[in-house]
């Protein structure tokens, strides 16, 4: 994974490479938001 986003950041440039991680960290909030909001009728 190292080796993988160092060509990244090599290839593509930093922003980039920053803008992919966060939307890969926004990504995964999103979907236990999901998850949570999919159980409440089930706790209600």
């Amino acid at each position: 994974m190292e080796e993988t986003l160092i060509s990244l950041i090599t290839d593509v440039g930093f922003p980039i490479a920053v803008t992919f991680y966060l939307l890969h960290r926004i990504e995964t909030k999103l979907n236990t938001l999901i998850e949570s909001i999919l159980s409440l009728p089930d706790k209600l």
